[in-house]
């Protein structure tokens, strides 16, 4: 099990006010969040101060995250992908540009998300939950997670966790926010809106050793 970020690419992409976000007068912390968490148009394409602000594919965007993952995977036509909390697919759909011929699968909690995922491998998503996933032991080449096991609460991410595991073959990868520092701490509880389990790195660790997960993982810090 390794610490390998492929995902700093993107996240560092995007300036964040993180005071603004706790103190906007419409949108105060409590209030984006709850809008949030009911994982609808407003957390996906609401507006800005609660959540992504219109989630919408940008070319490129994702492609170079797909191409780091499936050159250090040594992923090949015919392998078999599964994205846990896909979102829209945007990553996903990247993965068979990158790697023509590959078998693509994802789930998401959101119906909305799937609903409105990307079109051409919309058919390769459902609405399912991490805590019980719908796949046989063993299945997949590589199983992904980007940024959503922190959304769960403990005993939730428990099962998640072995989920991943017991569907993944050798190759897993899982990115979850964390934080090292007091500061850090601080900004991620004013940025995040559907986080519920803040952990340190550590503390993930042992999560990790706890399941049994013996996948790859990286942090995201909010600096």
């Amino acid at each position: 099990m390794a610490d390998i970020d492929f995902m700093s690419v993107v996240h560092k992409s995007t300036k964040r006010d993180y005071l603004a976000r706790v103190n906007d007068p419409d949108y105060p912390k409590s209030k984006a969040s709850a809008l949030a968490k009911q994982w609808g148009y407003d957390y996906w394409d609401g507006d800005r101060r609660i959540c992504y602000g219109g989630y919408r594919y940008m070319e490129g965007r994702w492609e170079k995250v797909a191409r780091a993952l499936a050159a250090h995977y040594q992923i090949k036509p015919g392998d078999k992908i599964l994205d846990v909390g896909c979102g829209k697919g945007f990553l996903l759909y990247d993965f068979t540009k990158v790697v023509p011929g590959v078998e693509i699968h994802g789930i998401d909690i959101s119906q909305y998300a799937i609903d409105h995922a990307k079109e051409e491998i919309k058919d390769k998503l459902q609405v399912a939950n991490a805590t019980s996933l719908p796949y046989p032991d063993h299945y997949f080449d590589l199983v992904i997670s980007i940024t959503t096991l922190h959304n769960l609460a403990t005993y939730d991410l428990d099962k998640a966790l072995r989920e991943i595991e017991r569907v993944g073959k050798k190759n897993k990868y899982i990115c979850v926010e964390s934080y090292r520092s007091e500061e850090e701490k601080a900004n991620l509880l004013y940025w995040q809106v559907t986080c519920e389990a803040f952990c340190t790195p550590a503390e993930w660790d042992w999560w990790f050793k706890l399941t049994g997960y013996t996948g790859d993982h990286s942090f995201i810090y909010f600096e």
